[in-house]
């Protein structure tokens, strides 16, 4: 066999291996321990939070001739069998016809073959047809006794109220950093693969609460490392990231109020193929950096940043006021939509620059008066 990716290689095989969603994993091994099990759930949350992933371990839980607190034991022939008849993994994006669903509540009401309960999940449920949530309706308020359904969506609004009432509902979180940096430690050492500590946390950050995310980015890391050790800078250069020393050059601009040189560190940016997007982005996530070192006392704990990039962002927020610096992130982190969209991403970026760079983040209160007379009295 090929090589295996690192989300499937190290996917959760019992409730207390799933990080991060104790809320869920705590309901359910309580519900199996009491043998009080629903018939249909609902599980809700962002891509590669562990809802197939806690909906496969629910299945093989439920199932398990040797239940242990809860999880599968693993070792009972249930729990070997790798392809279990009774669990029906089906996949509503591409199969969300009426005929699709009528097919499966017709073999739902066959008993299992080798467990107590035969499990359905269905995944991306969202993008069933409203004819087959019309068809689904019954049967998921009166299913057989042992028939349970676990839908998973990442969009869970698009749902019927119909169906949503008659489900048990799970929402998963992110994945908080400390946690994701754990789980990428341990498996870094699993398979022999050497990394700084501000490298697994440069992939960590970059997977945004995601494990599924996160280990496809180590993925990539580990392929590219080989046999060295990987470095932060290797992961910002895999992941296409700006490079530091420009972004800071072009944020010191913006502080400074240097019209001249934010229009030039742009030029060289977006000349050198930098998305003006993912530079937006860049800056206001420098900017973040610097109020953290400007208000939190441990600020290089929680960065944990390489000591030169650290000792930048620490000098930046001992010489600029704090305000100005909020104000400036809060200009870069509203304009993403607008850069998306714009005829000519690279002026409208510069205007954006331009205009941080001109404000000193303070409060006008003579304009502020102003617009309160103006609404009041309108010229018209």
């Amino acid at each position: 066999m090929g090589h295996l990716a690192l989300y499937r290689q190290f996917r959760p095989r019992t409730f207390d291996e799933i990080i991060g969603q104790s809320h869920v994993t705590t309901t359910l091994k309580n519900q199996i321990k009491s043998g009080q099990i629903g018939h249909a759930y609902l599980f809700c949350g962002t891509r590669g939070t562990g809802k197939t992933t806690a909906a496969k371990v629910f299945a093989r839980a439920i199932n398990c001739l040797d239940n242990t607190d809860g999880n599968p034991c693993l070792n009972c022939d249930n729990c070997r069998d790798a392809n279990p008849i009774d669990l029906i993994e089906l996949d509503a994006a591409s199969n969300n016809g009426v005929d699709y669903i009528r097919d499966i509540i017709e073999k739902a009401a066959f008993s299992p073959v080798n467990g107590k309960y035969k499990v359905y999940i269905v995944d991306e449920v969202h993008m069933l047809s409203a004819n087959a949530f019309n068809a689904f309706l019954k049967t998921l308020e009166e299913p057989p006794a042992h028939a349970v359904f676990v839908l998973c969506t990442t969009e869970p609004q698009k749902i019927p109220q119909t169906i949503l009432s008659r489900c048990m509902r799970f929402d998963f979180r992110l994945i908080s950093l400390n946690d994701l940096v754990k789980l990428l430690t341990e498996i870094f050492n699993k398979v022999g693969a050497k990394a700084t500590s501000e490298a697994i946390t440069a992939i960590c950050t970059a997977g945004e609460g995601s494990v599924r995310d996160t280990l496809s980015i180590a993925d990539r890391c580990i392929s590219f490392s080989r046999d060295k050790t990987l470095e932060y800078e290797d992961v910002l250069n895999i992941l296409g990231a700006t490079d530091n020393t420009a972004v800071e050059r072009l944020a010191t601009a913006v502080l400074d109020g240097d019209a001249a040189g934010i229009l030039l560190e742009i030029k060289n940016l977006t000349d050198a193929g930098k998305n003006v997007v993912s530079l937006s982005k860049d800056l206001a996530n420098v900017f973040r950096n610097i109020v953290i070192c400007s208000t939190v006392p441990t600020a290089k704990q929680l960065l944990n940043l390489p000591e030169n990039r650290f000792e930048v962002l620490d000098n930046a927020a001992k010489k600029y006021n704090v305000k100005k610096v909020l104000h400036s992130l809060d200009v870069f982190v509203g304009c993403e939509n607008d850069l998306r969209f714009a005829l000519n991403p690279r002026i409208l970026l510069e205007a954006i620059a331009l205009r941080a760079a001109a404000s000193s983040g303070e409060v006008n209160l003579d304009d502020l008066c102003l617009r309160r007379l103006v609404s009041l009295n309108p010229p018209w």
